[in-house]
This record gives C-alpha cells, structure tokens and sequence, in this order.
C-alpha cells in the first residue's frame, strides 16, 4: 500500500514560496506518516495580491484537485484561501484552506489575534473573509507589511518588519496571538514567536496538521 499523500498547492508560481513551505513542514513528515508533498501552482501569478488574482486561480485549481487521483487530502497555501468552495466542490476528499486552518489555530490559543498582512490592499479581502466566518468580535486587528510576496519569501529585512508590526499588534492592539497572513512568511514563525513572547501561528503548518489528523484518522 502506498503511504498516503496530502498535496500542499501554492496557487502561485513563485518556486520560493513553495520551497519555504517544504521547509517549514518538515517537522510535520514522520516515518509511516503521510507524504507531504507541495507543489506550485503553474497557471498562478506570481504572488497573490489581489481579488482578481484571487479569482483568477479558482478554476486551475479545482482543475488541479480534479485530476489528481493519488493524494488523501489538499491543503490551498494562500492566505486569501482562493478556490477553497470551488475545489470542495469538485471532490468528496478533504480540502483546507490555510486562512481558516490559522485563524482557527489561533482561536485554540489565545482570546484574541493580530494578522500581518502583506498590503494594506489586502486587508480589506482579509476582513470580509473574516465577516464570512463570524469572527470579527475575536480579532484584535491586522496590519501589513507592505511588501511583496516575492520580497518576503526573499528573507531580507521581512524579519525585522515583521517584528515590529508584530509588537503593534500586540502592545497597541492587544493581540494575544498572530496569524501570518501570507504562505510566504512560513520561515519566519519560529524566531517571530521568540520576539514577541505569544503563540505565532504559521497558518500553512496549521492547516497541514489538521489535514495530517484527518488523513491519519481515516487510515485507521
């Protein structure tokens, strides 16, 4: 019998964003446990910046979900959680999407939690996600970035900003917890949670270790 698989999709085509969610999920990968395996999306934009990039990737992804027949379990790595119903709809098995999967996570840790955004222009996307979810009363508040997808993914000086929209969202805020609100931050989650002293939820780890638990689940 084959080890069972749960496919990580970048929706967009930067490799980088996809090799920093290898990394990051490593320590999720155990002997006997299911193959995580991630891969870019080829038809994404380079980064996911915007609703019309968001829109844009639905269908190449519910194409994507459609015709893999090997993998137990999908996990959509974009913040915005573009395609999430769409590719629900076209299979019986689970999809999660990372924005959920993180916000959930935090919910389990902390009365209230901040987001860091990438934009400013993503925020507006983000809080009517959060309106969907019924959540709002439980978000302290989100502030960005204001860098690029690629800029992040890239290392250099997004930790130190990080840091410091972090201490914002925690000290003038009262954020109890942060949610890093881009796939492409995955590498920063260890040494941001040491900075800041609260729970810092890396929302692509989040939603593999639920899909982790389905899949192992359902095998036994």
């Amino acid at each position: 019998m084959p080890r069972p698989r749960i496919l990580v999709i970048n929706p967009n085509s930067n490799p980088a964003v996809t090799q920093g969610l290898e990394e990051a999920l490593k320590p999720l990968g155990f002997e006997g446990g299911p193959e995580l395996v991630c891969q870019s999306l080829a038809e994404g934009p380079f980064g996911i910046e915007s609703q019309a990039d968001v829109d844009g990737v639905a269908m190449p992804l519910r194409k994507l979900v459609e015709g893999d027949n090997r993998s137990a379990a999908f996990v959509i790595a974009c913040y915005s959680d573009p395609g999430l119903q769409v590719c629900r709809e076209g299979t019986d098995r689970p999809v999660f999407g990372i924005a959920e999967c993180g916000v959930l996570t935090a919910l389990a840790r902390a009365e209230t939690f901040g987001v860091i955004a990438i934009a400013q222009r993503s925020i507006p996307r983000h809080m009517r996600y959060l309106r969907q979810m019924g959540l709002t009363d439980r978000l302290a508040g989100e502030r960005p970035l204001n860098m690029s997808v690629a800029e992040t993914a890239s290392g250099e000086g997004t930790l130190a900003r990080m840091i410091e929209v972090g201490r914002a969202l925690r000290d003038e805020d009262g954020a109890c917890a942060i949610v890093m609100g881009c796939a492409g931050m995955a590498r920063h989650r260890r040494p941001l949670e040491d900075a800041l002293g609260i729970p810092v939820i890396d929302p692509t780890q989040a939603a593999v270790t639920m899909a982790l638990g389905t899949v192992q689940f359902s095998a036994h």
